[in-house]
């Protein structure tokens, strides 16, 4: 019996997303989408590698939420991640106010939390200093006398608990515009004028090349950031091991100039981190060059899994309703209407995407900075 086409790329899809739970024991480390975060994993994965564990790792694949579940959910063996994250975002409403406490919750969950690595990552409000020395703005409560300023912050700065909406209802901010932009963006913004002041990591790079004014957090809104590994309590011992041997290893000024490495230097994160092994651990880690092609297999593969799944789906919707508008044919105008309507849709939504992300003048200064 011959299987239908559009059956037989299901089978396909399905096969492809079977095959990888049969890939051997390699330990995934996972990373936000921010370079410290990287970095940091970066650091982790050749440790571990040096001390015979075998470990790979994944990079920018989004947000606390993201990593968190994927950690929970088994799909990655460990990341670095927050005290402050863990305790306003993650763990919010428990009232968690010390590491003890964290570490307690946590291991409920079947997560562990390393001690912390040293350098306190939190967040502030930036704006130019020349901008802020002229309203005579030195701290967040001073934003309140001037209500004509447009602030731009990163969109999960936008979206999390401990981000814009509570730091507006505890400082009692007139502004209601802020909008969310990519966090490297909105450092151009500042400088072009074009947005007053913006979320910032007290350990940014940016902050000095940019001459930007760290405002003051007056009203004790922000939590301390410090940074700390997680990791699956059921990982093996070794890279738990591992793990811990980072705490206390990394301070503010060694964060920042590592920071500004990659951000301005133009160095790798796998360079910059294994001159940090070097230097910390005495362990020369190899770096190669295949990592960049690494990625682009790994990039390709998750694509075309990506395309098969929604073609997949497509073809399994629009044969039936096909089939249906030919014989219903006054149902079938509902259906072409229908999917007119959406196609309309997402070709606007592209369009608006490709547009805000692609200003002429921003490129320009992405170029010039780059």
């Amino acid at each position: 019996m011959k299987l239908p086409g559009y059956l037989f790329v299901t089978l396909l899809v399905f096969h492809a997303m079977i095959a990888p739970a049969s890939a051997s024991e390699e330990r995934i480390i996972g990373s936000k989408n921010f370079t410290e975060n990287i970095l940091l994993a970066e650091i982790a994965t050749q440790l571990l590698r040096a001390e015979g564990t075998r470990a790979r790792h994944k990079s920018n694949l989004g947000g606390s939420r993201i990593l968190w579940t994927a950690l929970t959910n088994g799909e990655i063996a460990a990341y670095p991640e927050y005290t402050g994250t863990l305790g306003r975002e993650i763990l919010a409403g428990r009232q968690l106010k010390s590491d003890t406490d964290l570490r307690k919750a946590l291991q409920e969950l079947g997560i562990g939390m390393t001690g912390r690595i040293g350098f306190n990552n939190t967040y502030v409000l930036g704006m130019l200093e020349s901008k802020a020395e002229n309203l005579s703005i030195r701290a967040i409560s001073d934003l309140r006398a001037h209500p004509g300023l447009v602030f731009a912050f990163s969109n999960e700065f936008m979206d999390r608990a401990d981000g814009w909406a509570g730091l507006r209802s505890h400082y009692r901010l007139p502004q209601n515009q802020a909008r969310g932009l990519d966090h490297d963006l909105a450092y151009r913004g500042l400088e072009s004028g074009s947005i007053d002041a913006m979320d910032l990591y007290s350990t940014d790079a940016e902050i000095q090349y940019y001459q930007i004014r760290s405002l003051e957090d007056d009203e004790n809104y922000f939590p301390d950031y410090y940074a700390v590994f997680l990791y699956r309590l059921d990982e093996a011992p070794a890279l738990i091991n591992s793990l811990h041997k980072m705490a206390g290893q990394i301070d503010n000024p060694a964060m920042v100039s590592m920071n500004a490495a990659v951000k301005l230097e133009g160095r790798s994160e796998a360079e910059v981190a294994a001159a940090f092994l070097a230097d910390t651990f005495d362990i020369d880690a190899e770096v190669t060059e295949s990592g960049l092609l690494d990625r682009f297999l790994e990039n390709t593969w998750q694509h075309l899994l990506l395309v098969s799944i929604s073609l997949s789906a497509a073809i399994l919707l629009a044969i039936p309703l096909g089939v249906l508008a030919v014989r219903r044919p006054r149902l079938g105008q509902l259906i072409l209407g229908v999917s007119g309507v959406l196609q309309t849709l997402c070709r606007t939504l592209y369009w608006t995407h490709s547009r805000y992300r692609t200003k002429p003048k921003e490129n320009k200064q992405l170029s010039e900075k780059t």
